[in-house]
């Protein structure tokens, strides 16, 4: 249904609500060098969406609930401006994350795309959690969804040998020991798991072909 997938533009960033889910189920954005010079501050001003027409998750459904309230859009990609970083506290902009994996192998992926962003200039990012089944176990009064997977799908357009580079990512939703590297898969996995199709705005050619391959060699510092 139509009010099952809303899309909002935020001056950041944009996301596509799941009013059956209470989450995202993509936010995208693009990030240069410029953008990584920080002018705000992390305000941790968690609030309700008012723009999400039939009402967003609110801080209730995940106080006690165990999980943290998972930034899709990282607070750091978005300290460019204060307007930015303060919409990214947005719980339309959150998900139920396992705190070991929030604070660990999600946070490591996170800063590293941003030394990417710091290798190519600029890197398009889109990311959420993998909403492929009907029922999940949920949390809170408005029934937030406890994904089992999250995704990070990420083109280049001028990579480590000035040409364009993907890759996905997809991730349990737990504490892992493991490097992020070995959760790296070809971005067109990505879209059978999610059934979206990514940066359908590059040529077919060009996006058939990047999209088949996971070269993590290619983003390895």
């Amino acid at each position: 249904t139509g009010s099952d997938h809303e899309i909002h533009r935020y001056a950041g960033f944009t996301l596509c609500y799941r009013e059956s889910y209470e989450q995202p189920e993509w936010v995208a954005y693009e990030i240069n060098r410029e953008e990584l010079n920080k002018v705000a501050e992390r305000g941790d001003n968690f609030r309700a969406d008012p723009s999400i027409s039939t009402g967003s998750a609110s801080l209730a459904d995940y106080k006690g609930s165990g999980y943290d309230r998972g930034h899709l859009a990282p607070a750091a990609d978005m300290a460019w401006s204060e307007e930015t970083m303060s919409e990214s506290f947005y719980m339309s902009n959150m998900s139920p994350q396992v705190p070991g994996f929030n604070r660990g192998i999600w946070k490591n992926l996170e800063e590293e795309v941003r030394n990417w962003v710091e290798a190519f200039d600029s890197v398009y990012i889109i990311t959420g959690p993998i909403l492929e089944k009907e029922q999940y176990p949920t949390i809170g009064e408005n029934k937030v969804a406890v994904p089992e997977y999250y995704y990070k799908v990420l083109f280049a357009p001028t990579g480590a040998q000035g040409e364009p580079q993907m890759i996905g990512f997809i991730l349990p939703n737990e504490k892992s020991d493991q490097s992020f590297y070995s959760y790296a898969v070809p971005v067109d996995q990505v879209e059978e798991r999610t059934g979206l199709d990514f940066f359908h705005v590059l040529e077919d050619s060009q996006e058939n072909l990047l999209e088949v391959e996971a070269q993590p060699e290619q983003w390895a510092q």
